[in-house]
């Protein structure tokens, strides 16, 4: 019958049709827009990127090179004024409602496609038909699904339209810079968001990917779970796909001796994963030590210290900053390794054009590390040493 549709699907199976047909745009956008345009992570098969764009073009009226400009310019602009959609500058409340809006007012900016998006597809197919007739792929798709699904083919086609201004426009862009876990202190407020990684592709673990911009695997804890990594393995299986970079592996040699520029440049390379040790191997011990040992009165003071003793400082707020201030004078161990935290920062911004001025300051910062009484301190410099750019050879 006309109102069932040629598919004569019961509820249950126009749901999980739906529930796939939306991910398969999911897909589209973390491995094609995302993972492959944007940031070129991986190659993808010809036929598979034609297919992607054919999709989006049918389900999201999105243009290839108007996304991959919008995208490029949050991150190298994230988080002040010209952020497309940053909700630290918008407000949270305006990028979750209005997060499909900024994108489209964006897109009219011809200086933000011209600029971020280059090396986006030109040929005829996009010039005449998916760049010229953008909403005549989403026209489609309403037929295609009334005639698939029958009347419920208008709210399938509904859910189809609001999915990607939903999930990803919403609530990436607004709640993963605004609430959520941090695994990277990275210059910008994004975070992750957990169990999503069906329903985004893997889009939520957001902090890991803003810290490796680069990299086509965006989980890096293992219990993390990245479906768009999952998908990419997939393809690379088939040969549809080829991983170009993830990110890096922080390999230790236990057995090496000392400090080198081969330990330097390990650091360097890794060092968010640096940072996230030096929070949990000499913040977290330190600031459960010092709560035991301090007066009852103050006490409340140390809660959530380890979280914002670690937090990147350009993103703390005055309330943040004063408490940091109050928790410090309560303790100078504290204190003394906030300062070398810092300090261990500012090695890499200001040296890490200079191999040897690099080295230079990191054996100062070990050597005021194993100077300042601090146990976790002097051994997290010990630690610092084992660092290395190659993996340790297996002995036979």
């Amino acid at each position: 019958m006309w109102y069932t549709g040629f598919l004569d699907l019961s509820a249950w199976q126009v749901v999980a049709a739906t529930l796939l047909l939306t991910h398969v745009t999911i897909v589209g956008v973390t491995v094609y827009l995302h993972r492959y345009s944007a940031h070129r992570s991986l190659e993808l098969n010809a036929g598979l990127k034609h297919f992607f764009r054919f999709w989006l073009w049918l389900t999201t009226a999105m243009n290839t090179r108007e996304w991959t400009a919008i995208h490029r310019k949050h991150h190298a602009k994230c988080e002040t004024p010209d952020d497309p959609h940053s909700p630290v500058q918008k407000g949270l409340g305006t990028v979750l409602r209005r997060g499909a809006e900024l994108y489209k007012e964006e897109s009219k900016n011809e200086e933000t496609v011209r600029i971020y998006g280059k090396n986006c597809p030109d040929d005829w197919i996009e010039r005449n038909l998916y760049s010229r007739f953008p909403n005549l792929g989403i026209v489609l798709m309403l037929a295609i699904d009334l005639a698939l699904f029958g009347v419920i083919g208008l709210t399938v086609w509904a859910v189809q339209m609001l999915w990607i201004p939903v999930w990803a426009a919403g609530v990436i862009n607004g709640l993963g810079h605004a609430v959520g876990y941090r695994n990277f202190e990275c210059r910008d407020a994004a975070t992750n968001l957990v169990p999503w990684g069906i329903l985004i592709g893997g889009e939520e673990l957001h902090n890991n990917h803003h810290t490796y911009p680069n990299s086509a695997k965006l989980s890096v804890r293992k219990w993390e779970f990245d479906m768009g990594w999952a998908w990419i393995k997939l393809f690379s299986l088939f040969g549809l796909a080829k991983v170009s970079r993830t990110a890096p592996i922080a390999h230790r040699v236990v057995a090496k001796p000392q400090l080198d520029m081969d330990s330097a440049m390990a650091i360097l390379n890794n060092r968010f994963q640096i940072m996230a040790q030096y929070r949990k191997l000499v913040i977290k011990p330190l600031v459960r030590l010092e709560l035991q040992r301090a007066d009852a009165s103050v006490q409340h003071q140390f809660h959530r210290a380890k979280r914002l003793l670690s937090r990147e400082p350009s993103l703390l707020q005055d309330d943040q900053q004063a408490r940091i201030d109050i928790i410090l004078e309560q303790s100078q161990s504290l204190r003394v390794i906030y300062e070398q935290r810092l300090a261990l920062q500012q090695i890499w911004t200001r040296t890490s054009a200079n191999g040897h001025e690099m080295l230079a300051a990191m054996k100062q910062w070990v050597q005021e590390a194993e100077a300042s009484g601090i146990q976790s301190l002097r051994e997290f410099g010990e630690h610092l040493r084992t660092y290395s750019l190659r993996p340790a050879v297996a002995v036979a």
